[in-house]
């Protein structure tokens, strides 16, 4: 067996244990502990995979934002209650858990041997994209409309967990080191989701994973005590959270009106106009994902 062949299904194994493991655990907190392991992994499945961009972006929300969101919400939940899931329980999830997997398998061994045409039609017209990159291609001309959609359901989740209402709860003091800490690294983080976001049209990349970065940079501040208070009564909060969805929808009506249709960008603007909606995705990623992790509390800086 190669050492790839091994190292692959090491992955897997530990994938399915990490998985039904974190699902009947007995502890809440073991299990979301679980769950944060099982997202790095997951990134380095997709790394293994060929698909860094998928792995940028799983290691920064699946495992890291939405890591910290569950942790904050056991926080607020009270005395955790001991899980003691039945043999039934138990049984009854391994049995649907081995039917999907057959199901699956059953769908993936019958796939026609051919290869798809699509990276193949992406690569004929990348030049005509107005960036290097296939996947930012696809994502910011080809299928544009799909990355818009993606912005409007983030503000759509953003808006209905604003519906549980304010967090009351206060925060302990921050560590002195955490405090230090955050100061060094908060820079870093701007460079570095700078980097992701002009690196995004020549190679992994891009708005979503910039924004990812920013947001936890910002989590980071928040937990250090170092972040003012935001909210959306914040005129320039509002502002950040909507500007992805306004640039992108600005920018459809433009090239409908004055170009050759919805999204479909003039040939000298293409790289222009994908910057710009990146820039603007990437602040309301950025400014969203934030307030979706750390609510919106008033909190003095001091």
């Amino acid at each position: 067996m190669s050492a790839e062949l091994f190292f692959d299904s090491v992955l897997i194994l530990l994938l399915l244990g990490l998985a039904g493991t974190a699902l009947h655990v007995r502890r809440l907190y073991t299990s979301i502990v679980l769950f944060i392991v099982f997202g790095l992994l997951l990134a380095l499945t997709w790394a293994r995979l060929g698909a860094v961009d998928l792995a940028l972006a799983e290691a920064a929300i699946g495992a890291g934002l939405i890591g910290v969101m569950l942790l904050a919400a056991l926080g607020r939940s009270g005395p955790e209650p001991a899980l003691r899931p039945g043999w039934f329980i138990v049984t009854a999830s391994l049995l649907a858990g081995a039917l999907v997997a057959a199901l699956l398998a059953g769908a993936v061994w019958h796939l026609p041997g051919q290869t798809s045409t699509l990276p193949a039609l992406v690569n004929e017209h990348l030049d005509d994209s107005g960036v290097s990159h296939p996947v930012t291609a696809v994502l910011l001309n080809f299928r544009a409309w799909d990355t818009l959609l993606e912005l409007i359901v983030l503000l759509l989740a953003f808006l209905g967990v604003r519906q549980l209402g304010h967090a009351e709860q206060a925060l302990p003091a921050a560590w002195p080191l955490l405090r230090a800490w955050s100061r060094l690294l908060a820079p870093l983080t701007i460079m570095v989701g700078g980097y992701l976001l002009w690196r995004g049209s020549a190679a992994p990349g891009g708005a979503f994973q910039a924004g990812a970065v920013l947001a936890a940079g910002a989590v980071m501040l928040n937990l250090a005590g170092l972040l003012p208070s935001l909210g959306w009564s914040q005129r320039a909060v509002r502002t950040l959270i909507l500007a992805g969805i306004l640039v992108f929808t600005a920018v459809a009506g433009l090239t409908h009106w004055f170009g050759p249709g919805w999204l479909n960008y003039p040939g000298p603007w293409s790289k222009s106009l994908i910057v710009l909606i990146e820039i603007a995705a990437s602040l309301s990623i950025a400014t969203t994902l934030t307030l979706l992790v750390i609510g919106e509390r008033e909190r003095p800086v001091p």
